[in-house]
C-alpha cells in the first residue's frame, strides 16, 4: 500500500503544479482562455487525493490523518473543478474567475504545506 500511496502522492503533486503552471501562462494574455488541461489536472488531483486518503492508514500506520485539512483541501479542489467546468467551453475567461482559480490553487498549496 505504501507504493500506491507514493504513486498517488507523486501524481497529486504533479497535477497541482500543472494547474498552477497552466493558470500562470494566462497572466499576460488578453483575453484569457481556460486551458482544458486545468480541468483534467484538477480532477486527477482530486482522484489522487482520494486514493491517498484511502491508503493512508496502511501506508503510515504510526501517524494520524488530519481530517480537517483533508476536508478543506477537498472543498478547495472541488471549487476549482466547478469553476473550470463552468468556464472551459467559453471563448474568454473573466479575469475574476481566473484570479479566483489561481488564488484557490495557491491556497490549496499553502494549506498542504502549513497545516
Amino acid at each position: 500500500m505504501s507504493t500506491i500511496y507514493n504513486i498517488a502522492f507523486g501524481i497529486h503533486i504533479l497535477c497541482v503544479i500543472a494547474i498552477l503552471a497552466m493558470l500562470l501562462t494566462q497572466v499576460k494574455k488578453s483575453p484569457k482562455k481556460l486551458n482544458p488541461g486545468v480541468v483534467h489536472a484538477t480532477l486527477t488531483a482530486l482522484v489522487a487525493g482520494i486514493v491517498m486518503v484511502g491508503t493512508w492508514s496502511q501506508a503510515n500506520p504510526d501517524e494520524v490523518l488530519d481530517h480537517g485539512k483533508i476536508g478543506i483541501k477537498s472543498l478547495v479542489v472541488t471549487a476549482i473543478l466547478f469553476l473550470g467546468y463552468a468556464n472551459v467551453k467559453k471563448e474568454t475567461l473573466k479575469t475574476s474567475v481566473w484570479a479566483s482559480m489561481l488564488g484557490l490553487t495557491v491556497l490549496n498549496i499553502i494549506i498542504a504545506v502549513t497545516l
